[in-house]
């Protein structure tokens, strides 16, 4: 029998809409799109100035991003190694640059298969980018 759930990570910012964090079925983890978004709603790589001006940090966002995505799938005891696919959307293609800078540094060529494509927009203005993964994750390995 397969095994599915759905969980909603503690700790994590809750999602904008009626869906889990990650969700199990059998072997492989589904992580919903992720982004750069805290528990309290604020961004990380967002600053806004005393006039309002308003600075987006592809950088930042996309460590953020992937950390993100590292500490849902440590809910379910799996690893930025169990990735076996990513597919990134960015707001912006000028922005792809920095981000595969960023991204190079989490994975390489033995990392998971990736898909970049550019979207009109997220759900806040401040967002750059959003990733959704997926892992595989037996769940009859053993505890490290």
């Amino acid at each position: 029998m397969t095994s599915k759930r759905a969980t909603l990570v503690p700790g994590k910012a809750q999602p904008r809409g009626r869906f889990p964090h990650i969700k199990r079925a059998g072997d492989l983890l589904f992580v919903s799109g992720t982004s750069s978004r805290r528990p309290d709603n604020s961004f990380e790589g967002v600053e806004v100035d005393a006039l309002g001006t308003t600075a987006l940090d592809i950088r930042a966002q996309t460590r953020a991003v992937i950390e993100n995505i590292r500490d849902i799938l440590a809910s379910e005891n799996a690893g930025l190694q169990d990735l076996v696919e990513i597919s990134a959307f960015l707001v912006d293609m000028n922005d792809f640059g920095p981000y595969n800078q960023v991204y190079a540094q989490y994975f390489d060529e033995q990392g998971p298969t990736r898909t970049t494509v550019a979207v009109h927009q997220l759900p806040h203005p401040h967002l750059r980018i959003e990733i959704k993964a997926v892992a595989y994750a037996p769940l009859n390995r053993r505890e490290q």
